[in-house]
């Protein structure tokens, strides 16, 4: 049988036993494999990942920082844990008559498997090609690369060494303990389970068995502004729109999660003498006015109106509304809704109502209409400075 155990057997438990069998700082790549990365962490807990850290110390040298790291062999072999306590220099040879790229990694050796009477762990360098067009260097196996380096041509410590401010190219990436959420340094890796967590930089996210999606995409709450480009999962998800307005993803397509308000408005003086409601004004270019709404959930909206009016003291002039559904008059102009005024002086009136048993998500119209107390004087009515205002309420 090839099960393997740990702590179990009085003798024989292998090197090889112990590696397979570790369930500490993984994480996944699969059911039997890990990821190869560096511990995340720093001494103040301003950096996600310190571990490893490599500047430049002198014209030809490195200095790496001190870290912990898991590099994974294949699949019989287990995965190796290593561990940097103290910082190491390592020097990088002279330059040649082309660029070359060197890497510095963390190297398994080990006798089971190469051949090389070896068993141990090594910070190293491996030294590319020089040639005109310079590649990284092939990485050997239960190795991993923590850094590029660009090693000019011709670059010594007696003509200024290698630029290490543009020379070293970051390759580290994080590992974290199995079931821990993974902080993203690096190349974007999938997910090995559904309900795996990673922060990749501002955003949490949660592999769903085939993609990387926003933490709240996935548990119900709101998608930030971060995410906000990603595919809806439901109907009623809500998002944090790019505008900045909350939305909520009806099936087809995201809308307003709080509709309105709506307005309508126009400077526009008009006049009109007729004794019944109209929604044409004379002189006014702006007719009729009117203002489209979507019906909350409640079904119910606060409609205010008003107009700036003049007529006569003896007679009233009146400013009403026509709700509608598409072609159908929900409800007509009625005196008992309007707003109203009896001056031959311009006073501004107004009026607020609310309309009830509305069809959720339908799309209603309110259009306003005028009219003068009926006479034979041919007295009219001054209208100025009208409004609609529609309010969705809870």
């Amino acid at each position: 049988m090839n099960l393997r155990s740990s702590w179990v057997a009085e003798i024989g438990q292998t090197r090889e036993d112990t590696r397979l069998t570790q369930t500490g700082v993984t994480t996944l790549a699969n059911p039997v494999q890990v990821r190869s990365g560096i511990l995340p962490g720093s001494y103040d807990g301003q950096y996600r990942l310190a571990g490893f850290w490599t500047f430049g110390s002198a014209p030809m040298t490195a200095t790496v920082s001190e870290g912990r790291a898991v590099i994974q062999g294949e699949i019989s072999q287990g995965a190796y844990p290593v561990t940097l306590p103290t910082s190491e220099t390592l020097t990088f040879a002279p330059g040649n008559a082309y660029n070359r790229i060197d890497l510095i990694v963390l190297k398994i050796y080990d006798d089971l498997y190469d051949d090389n009477q070896r068993y141990e762990a090594k910070l190293e360098i491996i030294q590319g090609t020089a040639e005109p067009n310079p590649q990284v260097p092939l990485v050997p196996e239960r190795c991993l690369p923590l850094y590029e380096v660009l090693v000019p041509a011709g670059v010594s410590a007696g003509n200024g060494g290698i630029p290490w401010n543009t020379s070293l190219k970051d390759l580290r990436t994080p590992v974290v303990s199995l079931g821990g959420i993974l902080p993203v340094e690096g190349p974007v890796q999938p997910g090995a389970y559904p309900g795996q967590y990673q922060d990749a930089g501002g955003a949490l996210q949660r592999w769903d068995g085939g993609a990387w999606v926003a933490y709240p995409s996935a548990l119900g709450g709101i998608v930030p502004n971060s995410a906000s480009s990603l595919t809806a999962s439901y109907t009623g998800q809500y998002r944090d729109s790019p505008t900045g307005v909350l939305q909520r993803w009806n099936g087809t397509a995201w809308v307003p999660a709080v509709p309105g308000p709506y307005f309508a408005d126009t400077a526009d003086q008009g006049e009109t003498g007729s004794g019944t409601y109209t929604a044409t004004l004379e002189k006014r270019a702006t007719n009729p006015l009117r203002v489209s709404f979507v019906a909350p959930p409640s079904k119910a909206v606060a409609v205010g109106f008003g107009s700036r009016v003049r007529s006569r003291d003896d007679h009233y002039a009146y400013m009403a509304l026509e709700l509608s559904l598409g072609s159908t008059v929900i409800s007509a102009p009625l005196d008992e809704y309007a707003a109203m005024a009896a001056s031959a002086t311009t006073v501004s009136v107004s009026s607020t109502r609310r309309i009830s048993n509305l069809t959720p998500g339908a799309t209603y119209t309110l259009t306003a209409f005028f009219r003068i107390v009926p006479n034979t004087l041919g007295y009219k009515a001054s209208f100025d400075n009208s409004f609609i205002k529609v309010d969705p309420l809870p």
